[in-house]
Order: C-alpha cells, then sequence, then structure tokens
C-alpha cells in the first residue's frame, strides 16, 4: 500500500481545495498546493470569475463542502446573515465560505499547508515519488500528487479559430466582455446552457441594453428549480437498455413530476453509467446529453424570472441554429447561420461572438502545458469518449499502456468519463473526501475497508 507523507495538489479551485481540506482532516501529512492564479486559491474559476448576479443551481441545503457534515454551509450562511438552507446563495458567497473553511485548516494545520502561487509544467513519476517543475524554475518533491484541472476553456468553432478580441471573445467569463458595447449592438452567444445563462447575467448586469441571442442546435435552456418538495423515495437502480430507462424515467415523471423523477436518479447516476456499455454511454452523449443536462441542472427560480423578463422586454432571445461561417466588417462579425429545420442561411450582424459552448473535454485538444506533457508521454490519456481524463474508481490515472498509476491521481469535472456526474458539488465532494479517506488510510482507522 502506498504511504503518503506528503501530498501535491496541482491546481487550487474547488475539486483541489476541498482535497487539500479533506486530507488535513483525515490525517497527518503534509500537504502542498500549487496554483497558478494567486486570487482563486480557494474559489477557482467557478466561484472566483462570478458576479454579483451569479446565483447558485442548488439550495443551500444541497450545497455543504462535506459529505459528513450535511448542513455545513447552510449553518455558514446563518451565521454570516447571508440566507438559510432554502436559499440559493450567490456565488460568490459560496467563494467565501471555501476561503474560509481554507483558512481555518491552514491555521489548524500551521506548516503542514502550503500553497504556492505558481504553475505546475510537468512531472516526472519516480520509483520513490514525484517531481514537479514549475514556471519560476523551482521544483518540488511529493509521495503523491492529484491533478485538479477543473474545467477547461472551451473548443473554438471552426468558423472562429482565427478571430479574436473585441469581436470574439473565447472566455465568457472575462470582466470585460461588456466593454465598449453600445446599446444598439446585437451579441451572438455560441450556446443556450448555464454558461450562456451566467453570460447574458453578467452582460445585464454590467449595463448592456443591447439585444442578446443565444444559439445551440437545439437550443435547448435550463430548466428552473420548482418549489422544494418531497416524494417517495424511487426503489431500487433502474435497469435495463437506455430506451427502457428513457421510458422509465418518463413513467415515473408523469406519476410524481419530472424534477422528482429526475432527483430520484441522482444515487444511482454514476453506477447506471459505469454499468452501461460503450456503445450506450456514445448513444447517450449523441442524442441524450443536452436533454439531460436542462432537466438535471436547473437554475435558481429568481434566475429564471430575470432572463424572462429580459425576453418579454425583446432583449434576450434563445433560439436553436448552425453557425456555418464567419465574416469581419467594420462592426463586428457577420455570422451565418442556419436554423433548425431550414435549408437555407441566413445573416446575423453581430458586434461580438462569445463562446458559451461550455468546458473542454477533449484532453487532446487542451493547450495546458502540463496536461499536454503529461499526454505526450503517455502518463495519461484520454478516456474513450473523449471527454476527460481516464481514470479508474479510485481515481487513479490510466497511463497510455492500461496501467494505473500508483502516485498520480485526478479529480472533479474531467474525471468524467469514468463517473459521469463529477460536475457538481455533492458529486465533487464525495470523490475527494473519499480519496482523502483512502489516502490517509482514514477508512481502515474506522474499520471501513473490513
Amino acid at each position: 500500500m502506498l504511504k503518503v507523507d506528503h501530498a501535491a495538489i496541482i491546481g487550487g479551485g474547488f475539486s483541489g481545495t476541498l482535497l487539500a481540506i479533506n486530507l488535513l482532516r483525515h490525517g497527518a501529512l503534509k500537504v502542498t498546493m500549487v496554483e497558478r492564479h494567486a486570487d482563486r486559491l480557494g474559489r477557482g474559476l467557478a466561484y472566483g470569475a462570478a458576479q454579483a448576479g451569479h446565483i447558485l443551481n442548488v439550495r443551500a441545503a444541497n450545497m455543504s463542502a462535506l459529505p459528513d457534515q450535511p448542513g455545513h454551509f447552510a449553518d455558514w450562511l446563518a451565521w454570516a446573515q447571508l440566507g438559510q438552507e432554502g436559499s440559493f446563495a450567490t456565488r460568490r458567497d459560496y467563494g467565501a465560505y471555501l476561503c474560509a473553511m481554507l483558512d481555518e485548516v491552514r491555521a489548524l494545520a500551521k506548516s503542514r499547508l502550503t500553497a504556492l502561487a505558481d504553475e505546475a509544467v510537468d512531472l516526472h513519476l519516480l520509483d520513490h515519488g514525484v517531481r514537479i517543475e514549475l514556471r519560476s524554475g523551482a521544483s518540488l518533491t511529493s509521495d503523491a500528487v492529484a491533478l485538479a484541472p477543473g474545467n477547461l476553456p472551451p473548443h473554438d468553432l471552426p468558423a472562429f479559430t482565427d478571430l479574436g478580441r473585441p469581436a470574439y471573445v473565447n472566455d465568457p467569463w472575462a470582466a470585460d466582455i461588456a466593454q465598449d458595447l453600445q446599446a444598439d449592438d446585437q451579441i451572438l452567444l455560441l450556446g443556450t446552457g448555464l454558461t450562456a445563462v451566467d453570460c447574458a447575467l453578467s452582460l445585464d448586469g454590467a449595463g448592456f441594453r443591447g439585444r442578446i441571442i443565444a444559439l445551440s442546435r437545439r437550443g435547448l435552456a435550463p430548466h428552473s428549480h420548482g418549489p422544494a418538495t418531497a416524494s417517495a423515495p424511487g426503489g431500487d437502480r433502474p435497469q435495463g437498455p437506455l430506451s427502457a430507462l428513457v421510458r422509465a424515467v418518463r413513467a415515473r415523471g408523469a406519476a410524481i413530476g419530472w424534477r422528482n423523477a429526475v432527483d430520484e436518479l441522482r444515487p444511482f447516476t454514476q453506477d447506471m453509467w459505469r454499468a452501461a456499455s460503450a456503445e450506450e454511454r456514445s448513444r447517450f452523449l449523441r442524442h441524450l446529453r443536452p436533454y439531460w443536462d436542462v432537466h438535471r441542472h436547473r437554475i435558481a427560480p429568481r434566475v429564471a424570472t430575470r432572463l424572462t423578463a429580459m425576453q418579454a422586454e425583446g432583449r434576450l432571445e434563445i433560439g436553436a441554429a448552425k453557425v456555418a461561417g464567419a465574416d469581419t466588417h467594420d462592426k463586428g462579425l457577420i455570422v451565418h447561420l442556419r436554423r433548425r429545420g431550414e435549408s437555407r442561411t441566413e445573416q446575423l450582424s453581430v458586434a461580438r461572438v462569445i463562446n458559451c459552448t461550455g468546458p473542454l473535454g477533449d484532453l487532446r485538444r487542451a493547450h495546458d502545458p502540463l496536461l499536454r506533457a503529461l499526454a505526450a508521454r503517455g502518463d495519461i490519456r484520454s478516456d474513450p469518449l473523449a471527454i476527460g481524463i481516464d481514470v479508474d474508481r479510485q481515481c487513479h490515472a490510466i497511463a497510455r499502456d492500461d496501467s494505473a498509476q500508483q502516485r498520480l491521481f485526478v479529480v472533479g469535472p474531467m474525471t468524467r468519463g469514468a463517473h459521469w456526474e463529477i460536475v457538481a458539488v455533492p458529486d465533487i465532494r464525495r470523490q475527494v473526501w473519499a480519496l482523502a479517506r483512502e489516502i490517509t488510510s482514514a477508512h481502515w482507522v474506522e474499520a471501513e475497508g473490513l
């Protein structure tokens, strides 16, 4: 069994921070965190770049960072006089909560926790440990390392590959996305999911009063949460092929409401994904993923109300179309679109296009120097569906030769190929909690492994 006295974590966002907290809670080892954006330590992109109008998509009661303390965040929110368990808190408040947890653990751990404002550009797996090379020229060694890259930036659509600011913005979280826009401008958002929702709110919050057009191939937008309700448990894990599962969920939705029917799957989703064949997983991604996403990953009611108001005012359009090309002109871009169900192409004049297609999953297209170096050497590989980094159930990275890397772990959204449901707080908190207890042998101390 691997003995770890010093663990390194590459990435200081939600996944990396929570792993560090749990390692220090459950063991006496030393932890070093490496985060290239010092101002995002503890917050990451999701909570570090959030604006005042960005609201969590889950009620406070389900947002505890600690699976063994389910009321932890709701209690903190009440203590800070920012809400209660039924509230949809702001992402900024959640970022403050994570930083407060990290500060508390840092004070208790003292010299056992080190946070480096640097970038890991390479690492070498050795027989006795891991050597990590940093952008500054320094290096560090540890017994094991966990990669916590979070969500990688989105892909560029072919029509916009050679375009840049200000006409084309690839970072929907940038603080200046509304800069220099006029009240009569049109903005095109590529995507209609959660990222597009956040971007529309950011533009609105920055004072942009022009027209926002959000387009995706199917034109599906996230549904809203309903009032908190309780329903009878659904029983055992649903069985059968994908088509049978769809029918079962529809029937259950007709009986108890679609929100309850989807929520009932939460305890089983990861096991259902693991049990599915490669063909079934691929079919799900091709045909059902967009529908699953808008039903599973919902928005807060007050966010839905804001979007509805913007649509009623004619300032927001959500539609289905495919981008066929784009040309520059003196006031921005002419985008060539083909609306869903139509054969003709229309031209749309916009002052700016913002990529809201969602996070990159294909490791082969990643620009991160560390991930590129590890993949080139075969120390990590893309999962079979090219939606993340290949790992086993214990979060060990899988090498090109099919071996599990005993000293190299991966946590967070980039493990979606193995777990699928690993983008929301409830799933990530369980993942890093279990990994921390395994690394520190806490599961043996409490007889969980017997």
